[in-house]
């Protein structure tokens, strides 16, 4: 195998695997001689839980993971026009693909034996955001092989910087004051999109946590439901035994004054003989 598959492999893997699983292809391609890949298989990091989830995205909804990253293209797009409207909507669309992504990483580890952490999803929104925002990240996330979650570093989140187009920085310089009365039209466009963007990006995590709560409250009130129910039947088993013991007291104090009578009634036997 050369150090594409290997990689391949390893980011596959389960974090907690991935260290053994490392090692073993450095023994053996030094046992094979080959110092080379020997060096550059140890240089390989096991991901954080965050990026585990995103590359196994990547490999098993391969298609969810296209189509997001084909909205990045529509936003950028949809920048460079100065389309408010289709900025919005897009952002919408983003919104609800990058929620559904989330739950589905929820899922898959799940299945895979691991409990995501809020953190670690967060962390997976996060990386898709910074995918939409840049196709070098996007091209990162579509390897599969992350180490680490990615952040967007770039002016102000994606979608919201504005760009005029051709035909309207030709206007604009042919009339001095048209061009002041666009520019200031498009920066209280940029600044109402940021802002509605941050109120929703806010909203929606807290209806995401939310969510998550109201899930752990269900299941702890299914849990305190059959913990009555269990107490329910251990306090009848108690009462009935208690019952048992006070009936089991009476007969044996019956039996016991029933021996001492006979016991004296052999004495009185024994005196007469």
């Amino acid at each position: 195998m050369d150090l594409d598959d290997i990689a391949d492999e390893l980011y596959g893997l389960d974090p907690g695997e991935f260290t053994a699983a490392r090692n073993e292809y450095v023994a053996r391609a030094r046992g094979a001689g080959d110092r080379e890949l020997a060096a550059a298989v140890g240089r390989l990091r096991k991901p954080t839980v965050s990026a585990w989830l995103v590359n196994l995205l990547v490999r098993e909804k391969p298609e969810e993971i296209t189509a997001l990253l084909g909205l990045g293209d529509a936003l950028r797009s949809a920048q460079r026009q100065l389309s408010g409207a289709e900025l919005r909507r897009l952002s919408t669309q983003r919104r609800r693909v990058i929620g559904a992504l989330e739950k589905t990483a929820s899922r898959l580890a799940a299945e895979h034996g691991r409990r995501a952490s809020e953190a670690a999803l967060r962390e997976v929104g996060q990386t898709l955001h910074a995918a939409l925002a840049e196709a070098e990240l996007a091209e990162q996330v579509r390897g599969g092989r992350l180490e680490t979650p990615l952040d967007y570093s770039g002016f102000g989140p994606v979608g919201l910087s504005v760009v005029p187009s051709a035909p309207e920085r030709k206007a604009a310089g042919a009339d001095d004051t048209g061009a002041q009365e666009a520019e200031r039209t498009r920066r209280a466009l940029e600044a109402a999109v940021a802002e509605a963007e941050a109120a929703r990006n806010t909203a929606d995590e807290a209806r995401s946590v939310a969510d998550r709560a109201r899930a752990a409250v269900e299941e702890l009130d299914e849990h305190v439901a059959r913990l009555r129910e269990e107490l329910g039947r251990v306090e009848h088993q108690r009462e009935f035994a208690r019952r048992t013991a006070r009936t089991a007291d009476e007969d044996a104090a019956k039996a016991e004054e029933t021996a001492q009578q006979a016991e004296e009634a052999v004495r009185a036997l024994q005196e007469q003989s």
